[in-house]
This record gives C-alpha cells, structure tokens and sequence, in this order.
C-alpha cells in the first residue's frame, strides 16, 4: 500500500524547495519559482508570504519590459535574516567569514601563520577569537543558524575526529569534540575536509555551475581533492574520500608527511616547487609569490620548475581521469596561480598517460573562487540543516525579527 504525504510534510518540503532555489540561484520572479518548482501560483504566493513575514525573502517589483501585463515581482533573500559562520583552518593560515542567506558574504577575516606551527589548542583559541569578533553584534548572533568548518586533513563527517593532517601536524585529534564547547555556540557545527568543501563551493557558485562531473584539486602546502559525481558530493562512508595528495606516482621519490614514499604531494606540493627553483623547501608563501613573479618575468630557473610541477601535475590527473571520468577538472588554491605556467606540460602528460575517450570529454579549468573556495564551501554545510527544513527556523523560539530595509 502506497503511504501518502501529510499537508504539513508537504508543506516543508515546498518551503525548502523555494528557499534553496533563491540561495543557490539568486532572485527569482514569482513566475519562474512556479516553473522551476512545479506548484500553482496561489501555493508560490502563500508559502511566500511565510517567509515574508518571517523576513527570510524580500519582493521587488520587475522591471517593465515593454510587453503587455504587469511584471511579475521579484524575489530575492534577506542575507541579514539567517547567517552562518564559515572557517577555514588551513597550513600556513586561518579564515573566517559570516554569509548570510543567498551565499553573500557579509564579513571575512584571514590571517597568515607560519606553516604547520599552530597546536590544536592554539587553533581552536585563535577560532573561537575570530568568531567573536564576527558575531559581536548581537542582531548577527540572533540570525546564526550553524557553523561549518574547513579542516586541511583526514576528517571524519559525523564528529569532526580528524585521523591525520599531515601538514599541520595532527593525528587522531577529536577536533569536534574540542571546537564545540569552545564556540559556546547553540547551533549545529559542522567539520569536513577543506577539498571536499571546495568541490561543493566550486559546484554550486564557482567555475563548475552546470555541471555534474566535477574533479576539484587544490594545492596549498599539500594537495587535496574533491568529487562531485552525479551533480553530488562524493566523500565516502566516513568522509575520508578524495585524498587524492596521497595517490602513490613515484616509488624513487621523496618521503610524504603521511609516511608512506612518492606520494603525488611529495612532486606537485609548494616544498617540490620551491626546491625546484632553487628555494627552501619551508619558504612558504613569500618564496612561493616570488617564484611566480620571476616566471612572469621569463626568469629560466623559475619557468623550469613550474614546468616539471606540471608535468607531475599531468601523470596524476592523467590517473584521475582514467579512473573518474569527469568532465571538468577544476585547479583551486595555488594551482589555479600555477595554470598559465604549467598547461603545456600538463596537458601533453594527460595526452600521454590518459586514455584517449576521457581524454577528450575532460576539460582543466582555474578555481572561480580562488582562496575562498573551501570557506565558502564551510558556509554551504553550515546552511544545509536549514535549508532543508525551513519551517524549523519560522518558529524558532525567541527569533529576532529584522526591521525591513
């Protein structure tokens, strides 16, 4: 026997279906939620006015474009209404930022470290600094719905126990467990890999929009990966999926942070480049500015280096692609900076090493959202609770209500 749906089911999934068309997609006529979402104009115009009411959405009036009628108003989300926390804890620095409802991004904090030094501890206090300052205004803390966090390491979805981070330093570190309390915060927060979350943010606001096989790589210190598969993110059973920095290319190479030899970060990570260009290994990011700088300059050395980067860069991806079969490769972090420099090498080690069938369905691309990519892909798993049921948030007790703009 077929079991049916009740109203009020019915109802929050309609809410939900609206509200994460407006988030993702940004402002809508009435006309085309009833399009894109499938219910009758008199259904759009009652669960608007909810949300309305609640001062989640605000409506315009269209423009008139000449043609006969009146335009159907336009509606768009109030960023203030529901915010989120976004960090991003990273090698050699630390980023915060509040986004409000609609993906706008209201304010963001980044701060430099020197690489791999900060403990777990001294982490969580710088954190919990930054969110203080963010949410110092009481308004912005009434609005804050969930907090997600960007970690460069191994990390388990469901708690936040990060098994290692290499590059940090950490293993087997329950970072959840430690971060809540000290946020002191009475939302959900949420932990994942800093790739993963770039894969999604790339996905839905960066230079994967429209499509549905997506690699995400970035480099930073280390090397990282995200996928999306069928138009959703794929980390596996625990979320430890997409470590791709640790694939084995070279069994003559060079001892990775992990432990195990000729891992692909030890050939494509910014000590390799450094080092190739006759730097320190550690010089982090002023050495890493001044390479590029000299290869811009034509400078020999310097071109050399981000040449063989890219040709290491090719045989890894060139693996990836024979086994994923995506159509877009996005580069994030500094290899989206390095792309200029090491395309030619890239591409003729895809060529080589890649089979020729998806080879050619594959394109490489620079992040769209550069440095930010994994902080806002933090704001995005931050807002999913909420998008999901909506309904929760218009009778969350002692709501603030906004004044109207």
């Amino acid at each position: 026997m077929a079991v049916g749906q009740r109203s009020e089911t019915v109802r929050r999934a309609n809410l939900s279906a609206i509200v994460r068309e407006l988030h993702a997609n940004g402002p809508r006529s009435r006309s085309m939620l009833v399009a894109r979402i499938g219910l009758t104009r008199s259904a759009i115009r009652s669960l608007l006015g909810e949300l309305h009411a609640a001062d989640l959405v605000r409506e315009e009036r269209a423009a008139l474009q000449g043609t006969p009628g009146r335009p159907s108003p336009v509606v768009r989300t109030n960023p203030e209404a529901m915010v989120v926390l976004a960090v991003e804890v990273n090698v050699d620095s630390l980023a915060a930022a509040v986004v409000g409802l609609g993906g706008d991004v209201l304010e963001i904090v980044r701060v430099e470290r020197a690489s791999g030094t900060a403990s777990v501890e001294e982490t969580i206090t710088e954190v919990v600094e930054l969110s203080r300052r963010l949410l110092r205004d009481s308004r912005r803390r009434a609005a804050l719905v969930g907090v997600g966090v960007a970690v460069a390491g191994v990390v388990r979805r469901s708690d936040g126990f990060i098994s290692m981070a290499p590059n940090l330093g950490w293993r087997d570190v329950p970072f959840g467990q430690r971060l809540v309390p000290a946020l002191g915060l009475d939302v959900p927060v949420t932990i994942a890999n800093e790739a993963d979350l770039g894969a999604l943010a790339e996905h839905l606001r960066g230079a994967a929009i429209g499509h549905d096989h997506v690699l995400f790589v970035t480099g930073e210190v280390g090397v990282g990966g995200g996928l999306i598969v069928d138009g959703r993110p794929l980390s596996g059973v625990a979320g430890f999926g997409g470590e791709i920095g640790h694939l084995p290319v070279n069994r003559s190479g060079r001892q990775c942070g992990c432990g195990a030899i000729g891992c692909w970060e030890t050939e494509v990570g910014e000590g390799a480049l450094l080092a190739r260009a006759g730097r320190p290994a550690d010089g982090g990011r002023d050495a890493l500015d001044a390479v590029l700088d000299e290869a811009a300059a034509g400078e020999p050395v310097a071109l050399a280096a981000l040449e063989e980067t890219g040709r290491w860069l090719g045989i890894g991806l060139a693996g990836l692609v024979n086994l994923l079969n995506p159509e877009l490769v996005v580069l994030g972090g500094r290899f989206g900076r390095y792309l200029p420099f090491v395309s030619d090498s890239l591409e003729e080690e895809l060529d080589r090493h890649a089979l020729a069938a998806p080879r050619a369905l594959v394109r490489i691309v620079p992040s769209r959202l550069g440095a930010d990519a994994s902080l806002l892909g933090a704001a995005e798993i931050a807002f999913e609770a909420i998008l999901a049921d909506p309904a929760a948030w218009l009778r969350r007790p002692g709501r603030v209500e906004l004044a109207s703009a």
